[in-house]
């Protein structure tokens, strides 16, 4: 990284709304915030007994291991078994992470070269093209199918004969699309045919509803050979202040990670690891209560902004509503209405990038009557839209 690739990443959208939020609140508003992502559930009991253990234990006070603790990486390899019937050897394809956001960027910092291309779906998550910019690389962005999945034909030969990484995120976060195993066999394909390495960003994998299940796209046969995928703790598991993750899958790619990680820290924190031990361990009683809250909460979400007037249909996975921002707003003009109206946090579309233009995201970190509530108010500063 120089300080030219530094200065070409535009500024954070998500201070700027957390700038706007703070002058609300100085100004003596109170507000219903489902801008940011960040779960308000409790911490599972079970991973904070294990972190009051930890805590007491002399052996805290050294260093942490480098790659992983073995009983963090025995436990994630025991959950990937079975989650998912993928078997993975805890030594050479596991790495634990501090948050799978430092992850991806450490992946994609330590798999590219100034010039090269990474492919990144055209709404993303930020650090995708961050992480990239920052490697002095060049993001290039896939657009996206009706169903959801990536249009892989449209991305030029020009672009593919530089490409050394693709990105993809399933369930999404902004657009909560979902895919199929089938549909991550032929992400497989495409990465081993033209010499990708394919970054799965799993960040959802336990929050889906209505029957469906969410795949990993290490369970396509021969994945591991061309694919990672990171998981973390900090959606299924309420555990986002703990910060921990792990990367899993193709055995090189994870040694690469491990040197690049190995010259500018030293670990992830025990606590985390262990605290990350209990939730995987436990996860078959931990998730169900986090899933039903949520699923709660999501259909009480949409049933209020379908009777106040909106066009939404239930998401299969993750903990978002994608929504189209009414005609007469653009995407600032659209929060600061908001805000400054009944007090109601959302994040920009443009937070995830130009394609995201013209929508928002709405969080369910908030009670059910208090999303209900937050609908109303939504749906009513909507329908006194400006005439565009």
């Amino acid at each position: 990284m120089s300080l030219n690739s530094l200065s070409a990443i535009p500024p954070y959208v998500f201070y700027e709304l957390d700038a706007r939020r703070n002058r609300q609140r100085a100004a003596g508003k109170s507000l219903i915030d489902v801008g940011i992502g960040s779960p308000d559930g409790p911490i599972p009991d079970v991973v904070i007994e294990a972190m009051q253990r930890a805590a007491a234990d002399r052996a805290l006070s050294g260093y942490p291991y480098f790659r992983a603790h073995p009983a963090y990486t025995a436990a994630v390899a025991a959950y990937m078994q079975a989650r998912f019937g993928v078997t993975l050897d805890p030594v050479a394809e596991l790495l634990a992470l501090a948050g799978s956001k430092e992850g991806i960027a450490e992946l994609i910092l330590s798999h590219t070269n100034p010039g090269d291309v990474v492919l990144v779906p055209e709404v993303y998550y930020p650090v995708y093209a961050r992480a990239t910019l920052l490697a002095g690389a060049v993001p290039v962005f896939v657009p996206f199918l009706p169903d959801g999945r990536l249009d892989l034909e449209a991305v030029a030969p020009a672009d593919l004969a530089r490409a050394r990484v693709m990105i993809v995120n399933y369930p999404g976060n902004p657009t909560t699309s979902t895919i199929s195993l089938q549909d991550y066999a032929q992400l497989v394909s495409f990465a081993e045919r033209h010499g990708l390495l394919l970054i799965s960003d799993l960040a959802y994998s336990e929050l889906s509803f209505d029957g469906y299940r969410v795949p990993s796209v290490l369970q396509v046969p021969g994945a591991s050979r061309v694919a990672v995928e990171t998981h973390t703790c900090s959606k299924s598991f309420n555990m986002a202040g703990v910060r921990i993750a792990f990367v899993a899958g193709k055995r090189e790619a994870i040694a690469q990670l491990d040197a690049y990680r190995s010259n500018i820290g030293y670990g992830v924190s025990t606590l985390a690891q262990l605290a990350g031990t209990a939730a995987f361990t436990h996860h078959e009683a931990i998730v169900p209560p986090i899933v039903a809250e949520y699923r709660t909460r999501r259909n009480a979400l949409v049933a209020a902004m379908q009777a106040g007037g909106w066009d939404v249909q239930a998401p299969q996975a993750t903990m978002y509503l994608w929504l189209p921002v009414p005609a007469g707003y653009d995407d600032w003009g659209w929060v600061d209405a908001l805000l400054e109206g009944p007090g109601v946090v959302v994040t920009p579309g443009i937070a995830f990038g130009e394609a995201g233009r013209g929508r928002f995201r709405v969080s369910l970190v908030q009670p059910a009557d208090v999303l209900t509530t937050a609908a109303a108010a939504i749906s009513a500063i909507a329908a006194a839209a400006p005439t565009p």
